[in-house]
């Protein structure tokens, strides 16, 4: 009987703690494998604990019925705290208890924005309208559904990883909705409302569930200053705080530039250690990492990826980053920065941060778009393990 009142207990210990734990932040819970165990434990946490009750049921009557002042006393005690870990480890330690989505979701113009222009920016441009969504909004609430040129649309951030995705809500051609779980090796993961499975927020994939394998489409965004989005986009509409989270956004009021209050958040100032700034691209089937730090000493980085001649391209205000592919309709640019401005050395034709060309020989055209994130180095090795890395 002894021997079962303990494996009863631990079965439902155990399974409460692990529950959260795999999929927390929890010292050396985000260095494994651990999904498929995480997720075992989420779907069937009721079989576990019907189990151990099962397994309690006669010892613990058959105890308070006979058993001595003490015995009861420490069972007693031991059950009340298995119901405080359920509590605990089920309402103030899960994520989505944690991290709520926008309650009054405010859009503003230019002019009406409070935004401060120097505040980083995920935009987004979709059949014409262009919307702009301040990180250290986004940051807290991880994920803000909204409609972008008609389109409903999935604004993600994790500040662990430093990613900003943002994705359509649609899976096999259904609208989806998602709520946040928890995370994987530092990256937040979602849950669908229809098959529960889990979705990587850095890489919308579905990572373990009925789903598993399965990708949500990606849409195109940038990262930059609002200001330099509205110098590109005077007439977008820019997300406000939500008056219900002002002292949750007050902890993220240094995100921006790497200093955030938890270890997590915080920036490395060196070049590849786990939490320095990357730049990284994907393009075609290769992935690859750039230092923020060369960045930001030379603006301008000269690549060739997947055969086409690219440039990374960091802004004046040494916070908004671009990356083109250094061609014109007429073939290859040799493309030199000059007062916030990309130039080709050889027709003298002009380019703005948008890539397009005002003016000079090719003035009409645009340079192609790179779709490229500023992360944390940690993650995006993480999530492109056969990332190449320009040093």
């Amino acid at each position: 009987m002894r021997v079962q009142l303990i494996i009863g207990f631990l079965i439902l210990f155990i399974s409460e703690i692990l529950k959260v734990y795999f999929i927390m932040p929890f010292p050396g819970s985000q260095q494994s494998d651990t999904i498929e165990l995480a997720y075992f434990l989420h779907q069937y946490i009721w079989y576990l604990r019907i189990l151990g009750i099962v397994l309690l049921a006669y010892p613990l009557w058959k105890n308070f019925k006979i058993g001595s002042k003490l015995t009861k006393i420490i069972l007693g005690g031991l059950t009340f705290l298995w119901l405080g870990v359920v509590y605990l480890f089920n309402f103030e330690l899960t994520a989505d208890h944690m991290f709520y989505q926008p309650k009054n979701k405010i859009m503003a113009s230019g002019s009406d924005n409070k935004i401060a222009k120097d505040k980083l920016i995920l935009g987004v441009v979709h059949n014409g309208q262009a919307k702009a969504y301040p990180i250290q909004l986004i940051g807290y609430h991880h994920q803000v559904i909204d409609t972008v040129g008609g389109t409903p649309m999935m604004i993600t951030y994790c500040t662990v990883c430093r990613t900003g995705r943002v994705y359509l809500p649609f899976v096999n051609g259904k609208y989806e909705q998602f709520r946040l779980v928890g995370m994987d090796h530092f990256n937040a993961i979602f849950e669908d409302q229809t098959t529960g499975s889990w979705w990587q927020q850095a890489t919308g994939e579905s990572i373990t569930g009925k789903l598993k394998g399965l990708n949500l489409p990606s849409v195109s965004s940038e990262q930059m200053s609002l200001s330099a989005w509205l110098q590109i986009h005077p007439n977008s509409l820019v997300m406000q705080p939500d008056p219900e989270f002002k002292e949750q956004y007050a902890g993220l009021k240094n995100y921006d530039s790497g200093k955030g209050k938890s270890n997590l958040t915080t920036r490395d100032s060196l070049s590849w250690k786990p939490k320095s700034w990357v730049i990284g691209i994907l393009m075609g089937k290769t992935a690859k990492a750039y230092d923020w730090n060369q960045l930001v000493k030379d603006q301008i980085i000269y690549d060739t990826l997947e055969q086409s001649n690219i440039v990374v391209v960091l802004e004046n205000d040494k916070k908004s980053f671009h990356a083109f592919k250094s061609e014109s309709p007429f073939g290859p640019l040799k493309l030199v920065l000059k007062n916030n401005q990309l130039i080709d050395s050889q027709s003298d034709a002009v380019w703005n941060m948008d890539g397009k060309c005002i003016a000079g020989k090719y003035e009409g055209s645009s340079l192609p778009k790179i779709e490229a994130y500023q992360e944390f180095w940690h993650s995006w090795k993480t999530f492109q393990p056969n990332t190449l890395v320009m040093q």
